[in-house]
């Protein structure tokens, strides 16, 4: 089961937040193949047309800070931060169970 978590939100660029969107999907496509990576999943704030909130769920946190060295997890740092105009709030989590976490 993972043992470390994030939750974020992110603030864009003032209408930027679907092509934020995609760069987020795409980082995910790349996640699903990398060892122990256990959920990541991107949402629209209904309330704030410019935010985002990411929930991560790894199996440590060396195996999330593994994955910010894989090129095309850096490549997607690279395409998404020109969009994003601030880190509004954000938690480091230690999970403990639930529907989409592997459990050991």
């Amino acid at each position: 089961m993972a043992g470390f978590g994030m939750l974020g939100k992110l603030v864009t660029q003032p209408g930027r937040r679907e092509e934020l969107v995609e760069v987020l999907l795409d980082a995910a496509e790349q996640l699903g193949g990398v060892d122990g990576c256990e959920l990541y999943v991107v949402s629209r704030d209904a309330d704030d047309a410019d935010a985002l909130w990411v929930v991560e769920a790894w199996r440590d946190e060396a195996a999330h800070h593994a994955s910010l060295e894989l090129l095309e997890v850096r490549a997607a740092i690279e395409r998404g931060r020109p969009l994003i105009a601030r880190f509004e709030s954000g938690a480091k989590l230690q999970p403990v169970g639930g529907l989409g976490l592997h459990r050991g």
